[in-house]
C-alpha cells in the first residue's frame, strides 16, 4: 500500500489526495526551518504532551537541524523496535513548502493532521 502524499501551502490550500500537489507559496520571509520550528512546538504540545488519543501511542522525533535543507518531524510508535516513521512532516525552501506523508496519512486522522499543521505553520499556537 502506497502512503498518501499531502502537500500543505501556507496560503491555506490543502491537497488531501495522493498524487496531487499544490506548490503555492506562503507569505515572504518564512524559511523551512522557521515554519518547522512552529510546527514542531505545536505537535509536541498538542499531540504528544497533551496525551491526545489520536497520538497517544506515538513519540515525536524532531530533525530540525537538517543538512539536506528539509527540516522535519517524525512520529514513531512508542516502545516499538520498528523505527520506521508513521508520519513525516517536512518543509523545504524559502518561502517554505510543507509535505506530510506516511501511513498516518492513510487514516481518518489525516484531515486533522492537515488542519493542525497548516494552522501551526501560519503561526497559530492553539490546539
Amino acid at each position: 500500500m502506497r502512503p498518501a502524499l499531502v502537500v500543505f501551502s501556507l496560503s491555506g490550500a490543502l491537497a488531501l489526495t495522493a498524487c496531487q500537489s499544490n506548490t503555492s507559496k506562503p507569505s515572504r520571509g518564512h524559511s523551512a526551518l522557521d515554519v518547522m520550528e512552529r510546527v514542531a512546538v505545536g505537535a509536541n504540545t498538542c499531540w504528544i504532551k497533551s496525551g491526545d488519543g489520536d497520538f497517544k501511542g506515538y513519540a515525536m522525533a524532531p530533525e530540525l537541524d537538517s543538512y539536506s535543507g528539509r527540516p522535519r518531524i517524525l512520529l514513531v510508535r512508542k516502545n516499538s523496535s520498528d523505527i520506521r516513521p508513521h508520519l513525516v512532516v517536512q518543509a523545504e525552501g524559502n518561502p517554505a513548502r510543507l509535505d506530510a506523508f506516511g501511513p498516518m496519512m492513510d487514516q481518518p486522522v489525516r484531515t486533522r493532521i492537515a488542519r493542525d499543521v497548516d494552522r501551526w505553520s501560519r503561526g497559530d499556537k492553539g490546539c
